[in-house]
């Protein structure tokens, strides 16, 4: 029995070590940065608990950071009516609105998991303040939801 309880608690912990969490870095284009976070969101309990939730906050601008963070008050803000419909969506789609050199906009087409459709207005800008993440493009603002459709 014993053995059986080490080779569990083994699984668990190489199962959260294999995962890694994909960070900002300068080859990163604007719709691959949202495409990274809406893709973790839409599975976000997989491979832990709110792992698509931290994969998101690892992409939020130093700027944004200081409004939303740290990553537990983040992570509520996840879970409230504004974007809890964001967590296991059905689908999203990335519609290009503008990029220019240092910020970028998007609107995004998002159904939620009872297939409701809603937009979103996602920026992202190119850290200019220096340090590790200086012109990676990491997102500074995500809109409230507006709706588009509801299933029927």
């Amino acid at each position: 029995m014993r053995t059986l309880l080490i080779f569990i608690i083994i699984l668990i912990l190489s199962s959260n070590a294999n995962c890694e969490i994909i960070k900002p870095n300068v080859s990163l284009e604007p719709n691959k940065v949202i495409e990274i976070q809406l893709t973790a969101l839409q599975k976000n309990n997989n491979p832990y608990q709110n792992a698509g939730i931290e994969q998101t906050w690892e992409f939020a601008h130093p700027s944004n950071r200081m409004f939303t963070g740290p990553l537990k008050k983040f992570t509520s803000m996840m879970y409230s009516p504004s974007y809890i419909i964001m967590l296991n969506h059905q689908n999203h789609k990335i519609i290009e609105v503008k990029v220019q050199n240092e910020v970028a906009f998007y609107f995004i087409e998002l159904t939620d998991i009872a297939g409701n459709q809603y937009g979103f207005q996602w920026t992202l800008e190119k850290v200019s303040i220096g340090g590790i993440y200086e012109n990676c493009w990491m997102t500074t603002s995500v809109s409230p939801p507006m709706p588009l459709a509801k299933s029927t």
